[in-house]
């Protein structure tokens, strides 16, 4: 028997169907958990990498080289240690229904928004003003 729905690979939300509907919601909770388990394979893969490492190498610029190529990777994992807060955060927001939308206005953040950062926790709008906020305290 021929599938006749699509795949919620294929599937791309739509600005004509209603805001945040079950279909929606599972499209945003399966990027985030394949976002999410693409981060912790990354950091897997660091880890691997950095105890197969050899940090006994006999020239100190080669070593000081692997320190510090691994002082940065671990920088870039505390960063996405970071991003796996947000995407956790997220996917509680679609548990408890409220993904999508803004928490300072309450409005429906756009869908090309949270495609591109599905941790956006503000609409456009709120995120500039709050950024033209920050400039401002910042130049005091």
């Amino acid at each position: 028997m021929a599938a006749t729905t699509t795949t919620t690979e294929e599937y791309r939300p739509s600005e004509d169907e209603p805001f945040m509907n079950e279909r929606q919601l599972e499209y945003f909770k399966r990027k985030l958990l394949a976002w999410r388990e693409e981060i912790l394979q990354q950091s897997r893969d660091t880890i691997s990498e950095m105890q197969d490492a050899s940090l006994h190498l006999a020239d100190p610029t080669d070593r000081a080289s692997t320190e510090t190529d691994h002082a940065l990777e671990l920088r870039t994992r505390d960063r996405q240690r970071k991003l796996i807060s947000k995407i956790d955060s997220a996917l509680r927001r679609i548990e408890a229904g409220d993904y999508g939308y803004c928490d300072e206005t309450g409005d429906p953040i756009s869908l090309g928004r949270l495609e591109a950062r599905p941790t956006a926790t503000l609409s456009l709008e709120a995120q500039e003003r709050h950024e033209r906020q920050e400039k401002v305290h910042r130049d005091d």
